[in-house]
């Protein structure tokens, strides 16, 4: 695929970023394209590598070396109907995935992977300019119905392929736009919302419906859509946060990261926050607890609003900055991530735990923390120790969790339906078999964060597809829907 010396004749070039004291000022995307030109030999540089390692890297199983190839000889309107055969919205992942479709690539033996992320939002940008990306209504109706509870990347992708295959679908969404956290997880300046609505838009056009400000379990009983509908699909997210429930935890000024994100996200879109209910991290000195994704993200967050000092902690120890791909390649390495987020400003502690907020007059002014010592016995576990004389103190004004979550939330719709849960708490289903994707109640099914736990978007969209592909084959006796 792509031009045979392609990758002998063409350095890699990714995109650009606009400079930091640019970016920080504003709340939109701030990625610099590559021109066309460009692209293609970026398209060139895919090896024909024989066992398309990019594929497996890939969730969705993209057919990576076939867009690549069809960039590179110019022929994007083919390379769009390539991308879309696996992908439902490659605008989303070609932005905020973290393309584990490129550690896996064969040039990244040599930490020269093509820039395949690049050039799938490339592909898709095209193709919204150029008008190639409609709506593909169905040729005829089932007459079947379905109701998706959640309308983030699971459900919006499971819902438009089942509208693709003729059922009536019906998105039931708690908040008060289309989106689960793709609208108020995600910030803006990794991806604008503007793309979610487009894709809304394309969505209702294919006959979807959509209903927000409904809380299924809460609002509408769980079991009213088991009874109405011919099949019901539970998409919601892993939403529970963990929490850190150490002494002085009740002081005001702490909070999970999420409400951080959400509140934000609210005020970029029009919202009006009420003052007593702000979270704001202007003039403070803010700690993040948490070395992941969303914490990146409340560091992005927080150095636009003006803070005084971003830190962020991390119990684990500082991992390698560069993987030994002997060991690892082509899987997911462990390695040390340096987002945009933390350029833009950030220090980073490695190896502390939290032992207690301190404050005065209820409100956090500082962490106690301590040094910790990571040890793995002779059958391979881990255990965490902490360092005699290493504890510290670290001034904080705001502090956000950001730890993660361990499951979706209990009550009401998982309550009221009592479907069975796995060992971590998540929906309990299979992905493959006759029950994939199904739960312990007849014709309801679940796909997503929910059934799988806290994962990534482009995870997300595979479950909504192939739950999708389960749903159809259960409704009609047979499917014609791809994974």
């Amino acid at each position: 695929m792509g031009k045979p010396t392609g990758f002998l004749e063409y350095p890699r070039h990714d995109r650009g970023y606009a400079p930091v004291e640019e970016r920080v000022r504003h709340y939109h995307e701030f990625v610099v394209p590559l021109p066309e030109e460009e692209l293609r030999r970026q398209g060139a540089r895919c090896m024909d590598c024989g066992i398309p390692f990019c594929h497996g890297g890939c969730p969705v199983n993209n057919l990576i070396p076939d867009w690549n190839d069809l960039v590179w000889k110019g022929r994007w309107k083919e390379a769009i109907a390539r991308l879309h055969g696996t992908n439902n919205f490659p605008d989303f992942t070609g932005r905020i995935c973290p393309a584990p479709c490129q550690e896996a690539c064969t040039l990244n033996l040599q930490d020269a992977p093509v820039t395949i992320k690049t050039i799938e939002c490339a592909i898709v940008d095209r193709a919204w300019e150029e008008g190639w990306i409609r709506p593909e209504p169905p040729a005829r109706r089932s007459g079947k119905q379905v109701a998706v509870v959640g309308s983030g990347p699971a459900g919006l992708a499971c819902a438009q392929q089942l509208a693709r295959a003729g059922h009536r679908v019906v998105v039931f969404e708690k908040q008060d736009r289309i989106g689960g956290l793709l609208r108020y997880g995600i910030p803006d300046f990794k991806m604008e919302k503007w793309h979610i609505d487009r894709r809304i838009e394309q969505m209702r056009a294919e006959g979807v419906e959509f209903r927000t400000r409904t809380h299924v379990g809460v609002d509408l009983p769980a079991k009213r859509l088991v009874e109405e509908y011919d099949a019901v699909v539970l998409a919601g997210g892993s939403e529970q946060p963990r929490d850190l429930p150490v002494e002085g935890r009740e002081l005001a000024g702490i909070h999970f990261a999420m409400d951080f994100l959400r509140q934000q996200n609210r005020r970029v879109a029009g919202d009006a926050i009420p003052e007593e209910e702000a979270i704001l991290a202007t003039g403070k000195h803010v700690v993040v607890i948490g070395g992941g994704d969303t914490g990146s993200d409340c560091i992005g967050t927080a150095n636009r609003q003006g803070a005084a000092s971003v830190t962020q902690l991390e119990i684990l120890p500082m991992p390698p900055e560069k993987e030994d791909k002997d060991l690892t390649w082509p899987n997911w390495p462990h390695k040390l991530r340096t987002s945009t987020s933390h350029e833009e400003g950030c220090t980073r502690y490695w190896a502390v735990s939290t032992k207690r907020f301190l404050g005065e007059n209820g409100r956090v002014t500082a962490l106690e923390l301590v040094k910790v010592d990571w040890k793995q016995d002779a059958n391979g576990r881990w255990t965490m120790e902490e360092i005699p004389d290493s504890g510290f103190t670290l001034r904080a004004d705001l502090v956000l969790l950001a730890m993660g979550f361990v499951h979706p939330v209990h009550q009401g719709m998982l309550e009221e339906l009592g479907v069975e849960l796995d060992a971590r708490g998540n929906v309990k289903g299979a992905t493959e078999g006759p029950r994939a994707y199904r739960t312990s109640l007849e014709k309801v099914f679940a796909a997503g964060d929910m059934r799988r736990g806290q994962s990534l978007v482009v995870w997300a969209i595979r479950e909504g597809r192939q739950c999708a592909k389960a749903v159809d084959e259960y409704l009609m006796g047979q499917t014609v829907l791809p994974c």
